[in-house]
């Protein structure tokens, strides 16, 4: 669908940010701390494949909160057994979750958006995945309202998160404004990414056409368009194979002058994609980088064979 290839600034230290914030909610709180449901109203659909949940690591929550609020007019609600995480409500329904990890002093961490892409069985996916170049960072476990997840790293160092949501997958229907609609794997390597994420997802690949010589790809199931992969221009040396998630706007525009207006700054300024449709690149006030895309109500994610 849509390419992206320019993304983030330099990325050298978030996977132990993900270590230490995802882990200290895994070991550290796990009797205390159960994750909630990342379905308001419960379903039975189930779409492997699909990316169906963000959480953002950040050493300010509260910060997070004013900014993404600001932007989305998202809401918040802190979790009564935990004061490190907040879940991000749009109209009443989840949208995202927030963890609160602070920085030690002198350290130095990136604030990132974990992707969670949704599987039957995380269990399986995570041993395909080890047998195909990846590492697990925080290991399967079954949360009561959740269900059961696990963090992981693909052979080019991307983290990603795999779930067996409870509550279901969230239907195909089109996002509104202000919530997630499409999800980006930038990569040092396109070839060796669409292999390993087809062999854990079962995702179909589509290839796109492009001018810039580089290689990039649609990710399909269920004959709907779910993520692209996207290879790093070879200049880009120093950043880091990473996942980046892109919440629908009216304007993006509008919407990355505001981000500015709010504390946070533009890693790729407004542009036209190749649906005529604008998209950025935005990092929160703490660094986390996100994308905001406009999404006509007359496109399809659908793939045609």
């Amino acid at each position: 669908m849509n390419k992206v290839v320019d993304a983030a600034a330099p990325i050298r230290t978030w996977v132990l940010g993900l270590i230490l914030g995802l882990g200290c909610i895994a070991n550290a709180n796990a009797a205390a701390f159960e994750p909630p449901p990342i379905a308001g109203t419960p379903g039975t659909e189930h779409h492997a494949g699909k990316v169906i949940w963000a959480e953002l690591v950040t050493p300010n929550l509260e910060t997070a909160e004013r900014f993404y609020a600001t932007l989305f007019g998202w809401t918040f609600k802190v979790q009564p057994t935990s004061g490190h995480y907040a879940l991000a409500l749009l109209n009443g329904e989840p949208v995202a979750g927030l963890v609160h990890h602070p920085l030690r002093e002198g350290e130095k961490r990136q604030p990132y958006w974990l992707t969670f892409i949704a599987v039957r069985d995380v269990d399986a996916a995570d041993r395909i995945a080890v047998d195909g170049g990846g590492k697990i960072v925080v290991a399967p476990r079954t949360y009561a309202a959740r269900g059961r997840q696990a963090v992981l790293t693909d052979p080019q160092g991307a983290p990603f998160a795999v779930i067996a949501s409870l509550s279901g997958d969230a239907p195909d229907y089109l996002a509104e404004n202000g919530a997630w609609i499409w999800s980006s794997l930038l990569t040092r390597d396109a070839e060796a990414g669409i292999a390993f994420y087809q062999n854990v997802f079962g995702y179909e690949v589509f290839d796109l056409q492009s001018d810039d010589g580089l290689q990039h790809a649609v990710l399909s199931t269920d004959n709907l368009a779910r993520a692209s992969v996207n290879a790093l221009p070879v200049d880009a040396v120093h950043r880091q194979s990473h996942w980046l998630n892109f919440v629908r706007v009216a304007d993006a525009a509008d919407t990355a002058t505001r981000a500015v207006a709010a504390g946070g700054r533009i890693l790729v300024a407004p542009r036209v994609d190749r649906h005529g449709g604008k998209f950025a690149v935005i990092a929160d006030p703490a660094g986390a980088p996100f994308g905001v895309m406009e999404w006509s109500d007359a496109d399809s994610k659908e793939q045609s064979k």
